[in-house]
């Protein structure tokens, strides 16, 4: 296969606070601009998903945390590329989240999850994550 065509591999984490989950709003000159998603980013050819997710969101966010489990895979194919994206239940371990190379953060609820528009690749993620119980 060739690097057009394979897919971009992503990891991205669902930090769970209180019942409310956190999301980051993609920077307005970045594909998907303006867009909210689940923080994280692409992996680097020598790491994990894991490995990959805990840095990307030390330096989106500022913070440090513990990957756990997979929660969900999604392949999804745009105009311009492909991606593969594994979600993880994660920890905070150290510090609180904060916009550093991302436009915006929020806590929101479940019922709070249609108010915020997210790329098509989340929508089966979305419909998973309103049947669960947020912890």
């Amino acid at each position: 296969m060739s690097d057009a065509k394979k897919p971009v591999d992503v990891a991205a984490a669902l930090l769970f606070r209180r019942g409310k989950l956190l999301i980051a709003r993609r920077p307005a000159d970045s594909h998907l601009g303006g867009l909210w998603e689940f923080p994280g980013g692409k992996r680097e050819p020598d790491e994990t998903f894991e490995q990959c997710l805990a840095r990307e969101v030390r330096e989106e966010l500022g913070v440090k945390i513990s990957v756990g489990e997979l929660f969900e895979t999604v392949s999804h194919r745009y105009v311009e590329k492909s991606v593969r994206l594994k979600f993880f239940v994660c920890r905070l371990l150290d510090g609180e989240p904060r916009p550093v190379a991302c436009a915006a953060v929020r806590w929101i609820g479940k019922t709070e999850l249609e108010d915020f528009e997210f790329p098509a690749a989340d929508a089966r993620l979305l419909r998973k994550l309103r049947a669960y119980n947020f912890p």
